[in-house]
């Protein structure tokens, strides 16, 4: 059990209350992405669309005061196949079936790849630079990107392992491409001015999963093995990194239209090998339901790490019961001092551009309501 100290507010990411980074896209974003598929209107209209909305997104979110902005990912329709597409080596490619989540099925859309895995340029430099031109001064303008494990995890999925296996039988050197040119990546956007970066990975909500560690373990599958080679793979792609920049990652299990992926299951099976990962400032954990279980698995959290609790959901707008929460930060307690902890939604409002079943208004209203008890415990 950990000694309570007293409460202390936060200067770098994470922030006492924070967010994970996607939100609700505006009618007038929706409707310029529309007209520019339908080919009504060109690229540089679209971006002229993306920049208006972004730049009025980031005056809400400092109005709300928060403390780390982000785009909302308003340029992207996939929270991680935008990223995966812009790599050398990749394509956009359309298949029979999407990701299945609990009643819902999304768009067939993956990376595949077509040649090397490398980095020339990318789009998310200069979605950033603008990001930060429009955050100012006074906030942190952070950057998501979805995991390196996470990209493995596409290029092993069923539909792509052939492509992927004839560009490189050899598995070591396909690990060694995608972490030389996620560093790349990486360093582009620090040179950008980058220094807050968050790393998305759902393939830890995947191996904690009951039905899904079923399935690995029928097919042959060690999980324990496959976790470890995701660890290995996202601590080699945040070693080395410049010292002012700050790393965190997300845990997510599903977040598409309000809905989620999997059955369930704690944390537990994985903790230890997540946790262990050197150099993440802090892990947002999701812990809205009890598909999550109980927190006992935070007792391997470091400790120089925060853990930012997603105790609130962004699948629905109504607000949770303040002393459920306050609870459930009791419960955490036992196994992480307070001044570790941290409170966010468990996921973003829009993984996808689709976006959870609930209002923009909905939405401030819950970040507000995050803002308010956070206060309340560091006062």
């Amino acid at each position: 059990m950990s000694t309570q100290a007293e409460p202390k507010h936060r200067t770098v990411t994470p922030f006492r209350y924070d967010i994970v980074g996607s939100f609700l896209r505006p009618r007038e974003l929706k409707e310029a992405r529309l007209k520019f598929q339908n080919g009504e209107i060109t690229a540089e209209q679209l971006k002229e669309v993306e920049n208006a909305e972004i730049v009025k997104l980031v005056q809400k979110q400092k109005e709300v005061g928060l403390q780390a902005v982000t785009d909302g990912e308003f340029r992207r329709s996939w929270w991680h196949l935008d990223f995966f597409w812009g790599l050398d080596g990749v394509k956009r490619t359309i298949i029979d079936q999407g990701y299945r989540f609990n009643g819902a099925e999304s768009r067939p859309e993956t990376a595949r790849l077509t040649g090397k895995i490398g980095y020339s340029s990318h789009p998310f430099v200069s979605h950033y630079t603008f990001l930060k031109g429009a955050a100012g001064e006074g906030v942190v303008a952070r950057q998501s990107i979805p995991a390196a494990a996470q990209f493995l995890f596409e290029l092993d999925r069923a539909e792509n392992q052939d492509s992927t296996k004839a560009i490189y039988p050899d598995r070591e050197e396909l690990l060694s491409d995608i972490v030389k040119a996620y560093k790349a990546v990486i360093l582009a956007l620090y040179d950008a001015g980058c220094r807050s970066l968050q790393i998305d990975d759902c393939t830890w909500g995947a191996l904690c999963d009951e039905q899904f560690m079923a399935i690995m373990e029928k097919a042959g599958v060690s999980v324990a093995e496959y976790a470890k080679e995701f660890a290995k793979l996202n601590e080699a792609v945040v070693s080395g990194l410049p010292d002012d920049l700050v790393v965190t990652t997300h845990v997510c299990r599903g977040n598409y239209v309000s809905t989620y992926a999997g059955v369930g299951g704690g944390y537990e099976p994985i903790a230890q090998t997540l946790l262990s990962i050197d150099n993440y400032s802090g892990f947002y954990l999701e812990f809205d339901t009890e598909r999550a279980g109980d927190f006992k698995p935070l007792r391997f959290l470091k400790d120089n790490q925060q853990v930012v609790l997603g105790l609130f959901s962004s699948k629905f707008g109504e607000l949770e019961n303040k002393e459920d929460i306050l609870k459930r930060i009791e419960e955490a307690k036992q196994y992480v001092d307070l001044n570790r902890i941290c409170l966010s939604p468990q996921c973003g409002f829009a993984s996808t551009e689709e976006g959870n079943h609930l209002t923009e208004e909905q939405q401030w209203r819950k970040i507000a309501f995050i803002k308010e008890i956070a206060e309340e415990i560091w006062k």
